[in-house]
């Protein structure tokens, strides 16, 4: 089988890397090992180079601290490697900023998200185009996801299908073509990882007084839950992959 790759765009809090692993090791610990993928992580944000899109099975491009509109060079050379991978049918799983990622290299538009940010467990409600759509196989109208995000995609490129919404995030999971997927929430947080995000969301906004409370002053209701949805999103993707074989 080819090579698995994850594009790894930037690692998380070096105290929860220690504890836990990392982005690329989440993921991996998400997929079913029983499919038997060869890994490679390629680190673009260190400068390493991707492969051939046809040389493998297909990506994952991870969740990163970095912002898409800032255009860092690794980050563009990214963006095209994505959008020629897409052009030729290498099955993508774009996650956070691989989601917003795999969105502006096909075109569309990335902006500090207008409903603003969105932290914790939240509910993701499913559109009628999902019904079909192995990613979201199995699964029902409205299921709970991990999110720690700032920026969304505020414009799609053209010819996606919007698969899922949230309230704060219409966009928060697409696909354009048959085999190239952007989901903005992140499937393989554990509730662990994802309460140490929330945690850090509140200690910054509290210092700063802002994002963090309701119209009535008061702090805002977010919390962390235990959730499957990820592992049912991952496997469906491995499964996708498996069937291309």
């Amino acid at each position: 089988m080819k090579d698995l790759i994850i594009i790894k765009t930037g690692s998380s809090f070096s105290e929860l890397v220690s504890e836990a692993g990392d982005f690329e090791d989440w993921i991996i610990s998400r997929l079913p090992e029983q499919a038997g993928f060869n890994y490679r992580i390629i680190n673009v944000q260190k400068g390493e180079p991707l492969p051939d899109p046809l040389s493998v099975s297909g990506a994952v491009i991870t969740g990163s601290h970095s912002m898409v509109t800032d255009h860092e060079e690794w980050s563009e050379t990214t963006a095209m490697w994505i959008r020629d991978a897409a052009e030729i049918s290498t099955p993508l799983l774009g996650i956070c900023y691989g989601h917003q990622l795999l969105a502006f290299s096909m075109g569309g538009k990335v902006s500090p998200s207008p409903r603003g940010p969105e932290f914790g467990t939240i509910p993701l409600s499913l559109t009628a185009e999902s019904v079909n759509d192995i990613l979201f196989r199995g699964l029902d109208e409205t299921i709970y996801v991990h999110t720690s995000h700032y920026q969304s995609v505020t414009e799609l490129p053209e010819g996606s299908v919007v698969l899922a919404s949230t309230e704060k995030d219409p966009n928060s999971a697409f696909r354009i073509g048959k085999c190239a997927w952007g989901v903005q929430f992140h499937p393989e947080y554990t509730v662990n990882v994802a309460e140490t995000y929330l945690e850090s969301y509140r200690k910054e906004n509290l210092l700063h007084d802002r994002n963090c409370r309701n119209d009535e002053g008061r702090l805002s209701e977010i919390r962390c839950m235990e959730t499957v949805s990820g592992e049912v999103i991952l496997g469906n993707f491995a499964d996708f992959l498996l069937s291309r074989k």
